[in-house]
Parts: structure tokens; sequence; C-alpha cells
């Protein structure tokens, strides 16, 4: 992975923000030029993002809501996983070029995500907070963000949940809309829940 593209996977960390969720009765955004009638409904079906056996999320997982609170692609929908997500080399045919996140990346390192004290672009993944595996935006920049690689809880960290609910979405065990609800509201909660 170059340190300009962004893998199939999704997101971290801003220091001294609110803890991220999207609340069950918002809809994700879905991503800008698209049609926005597939955007994400209310689910109910995904149990409270604050369980007491959990460890609590560190704060170099944190990401500041208003700027990186996920976005959907409505293209990719629950009846039609089998021929976008579920397809082998699908992430391939819609992740951005790295010249588009590279560049982003950048940006944000000056600016959203500026309390990161290295600034070097290697240091980071540009990552999906949805992963494209999971019907998230490709180039929506509020489903973009510089994601450390360092860490306990760094970029191959949420990689494994990514994978992980990819492989549910596929086999039938969770819906399409649960999954990106849960990574995109608290991954650090559902890596717990259902990886570690």
């Amino acid at each position: 992975m170059g340190s300009g593209t962004c893998s199939h996977h999704g997101g971290v960390a801003q220091k001294g923000v609110d803890q991220p969720g999207v609340p069950s009765d918002d809809p994700l955004p879905t991503a800008n030029a698209l049609p926005t009638a597939n955007a994400l409904p209310t689910a109910n079906a995904l149990p409270s993002p604050t369980l007491p056996s959990l460890v609590p999320v560190p704060t170099s997982v944190l990401l500041p809501k208003a700027v990186t609170p996920g976005a959907v692609d409505p293209r990719v929908t629950q009846a039609n996983i089998n021929s976008t997500i579920c397809r082998h080399g699908y992430t391939e045919t819609v992740r951005p070029p790295s010249s588009y996140t590279t560049r982003l990346k950048r940006e944000q390192l000056a600016t959203t995500y500026s309390d990161f004290a290295d600034k070097r672009t290697g240091s980071y993944e540009e990552d999906h907070l949805i992963s494209l595996e999971l019907g998230g935006s490709p180039t929506d920049s509020r489903n973009l963000w510089p994601e450390p690689y360092a860490g306990a809880t760094g970029a191959r960290i949420k990689d494994r949940l990514e994978n992980r609910l990819h492989a549910m979405v596929c086999a039938g065990s969770m819906n399409l809309v649960e999954a990106q609800r849960a990574i995109a509201s608290n991954w650090w909660d559902a890596y717990q829940r259902y990886v570690d």
C-alpha cells in the first residue's frame, strides 16, 4: 500500500474531541453528487455502543464527528451486495487514485488534523471510516482522514474489523446498514465486539 493510496479500509483520530457517534435516528451522509435515495435508514438492530464490559475508547481513535462522520456510497445497497462489495475485486473498481488521497491527506494534516505532531504523509493511511468493502463513499472527504499506522489502535488494527464486518455481511450474518453504522459510530467498540 503506497503512502497516498488507501486500502479498502476505514479510520482514526484526533485528541481532545468529543466521542464520535452517529445517533441511531440520523442517517449517515451519502456521497456528494450521488443520489441520496439510499441514505442509511434508521437501524435498531445495532446494540448500544457503550457496554460496561468494553474497554473505554482511547483518545487516539477519536474522530471529530463534525468533520469525519462517515459517508456511504448510495450505489451499494443490501439488495446488490453480491454484485458490489461481495464480488472479488470490487474495491479496486471504486478506489480513488493516490493523487487524490495524497492531496487530501496533506490538506487534512495541515488543517483539520493539525494536532497530529507527525506531518509525514507516509506515517498515515488516508483511510475510509466506512470502508469501501462496506459500501463507504470512495471520495467524500467526510469519509476520509489520515489514520496513523503507529500504535496499538493504528490503521492495521482497524483493518481487522473491516475484514470481519465484510465477511459477516457477505455471509448474511449481519445487515449492511448495521455494519456501516457500527464502524461509523465507534469503530473501537465495534472492534472489541466483533474481533477482539
